[in-house]
């Protein structure tokens, strides 16, 4: 049995049981504090708690340009020229000797009509090629520094019918250029009028690169089968002054069109002891 009193609101000695004593909701009461912040209370609260953190200013384009290019310079300056010695370390390692109309003998030093060392190990690897039947002609090249009576071309010549045994007729000395550019270009005029299109390059292996390339870009389908013998290839500190020499010299060729100086083995110079 439950017995029930009803009290008086006098007597309840609080507020009422259902709510604040003013009837207003908790939302509408005035707690103290929003009066002193007047119209920029809430402002003044979102810079208090903004100055916590940091704004971050979103970057110009122009700076995001500018970081791309001298990335991609520094990226060119460095990566190009490793490339190119890669490709010129490749190329020196490979004996491309397929069957063609001729074998182009490049250039070197003669010393009154007798080939230097250079280019009679040049001279004897294209013979070598002629006897397996790798082309039925030898093309020599070369001219001649002031003074001498003979160019390297008719030095190469002379050595390959006197010495080789090759027919006169099967040889063809193209006696233009000072270096390898010029030669190449005779060659390839020399090419057009006998109605030729292919020829296998003889010459230094670090240099294979950048004749293939001068040959190709005149007109021949060009191969190289590089000497295995001189100074180029004597020791590992001449191998890599010969590497960075010719990357140098074929980006001055793909970037410039111009052609480097020869070697010093290949300038005229009067042999010791002779």
């Amino acid at each position: 049995m439950t017995l029930e009193f009803q009290v008086p609101e006098h007597e309840r000695g609080g507020l009422p049981a259902d709510g604040p004593a003013d009837g207003l909701p908790d939302d509408d009461r005035d707690d103290g504090r929003g009066d002193d912040r007047g119209d920029g209370g809430d402002g003044g609260g979102r810079r208090g708690r903004g100055r916590g953190r940091k704004e971050r200013r979103p970057r110009s384009r122009r700076f995001v340009i500018t970081l791309a290019v001298v990335l991609g310079l520094v990226a060119f300056v460095v990566l190009t020229p490793l490339t190119v010695a890669w490709r010129v370390w490749y190329q020196a390692r490979q004996d491309e000797v397929p069957r063609s109309d001729a074998i182009i003998v490049l250039g070197a030093a003669q010393y009154n009509g007798r080939p230097s060392p250079t280019l009679q190990w040049r001279l004897q690897h294209a013979l070598d090629l002629y006897r397996h039947g790798r082309a039925k002609a030898i093309v020599t090249v070369g001219g001649k520094q002031p003074g001498d009576n003979f160019t390297e071309a008719d030095a190469g010549k002379r050595w390959l019918v006197q010495r080789g045994g090759v027919p006169a007729s099967k040889v063809v000395a193209v006696p233009e250029g000072a270096d390898t550019l010029e030669s190449m270009r005779a060659v390839g005029s020399r090419y057009k009028r006998l109605g030729w299109k292919s020829g296998i390059i003889v010459t230094d292996p670090w240099h294979g690169l950048r004749s293939k390339k001068m040959a190709e870009d005149n007109g021949i389908e060009a191969a190289a089968s590089p000497t295995r013998s001189g100074p180029s290839v004597q020791t590992r500190e001449t191998q890599l002054h010969y590497i960075v020499r010719e990357t140098g010299g074929y980006l001055s060729y793909v970037l410039f069109g111009k052609s480097v100086k020869a070697p010093r083995e290949t300038i005229k110079t009067v042999p010791g002891g002779s």
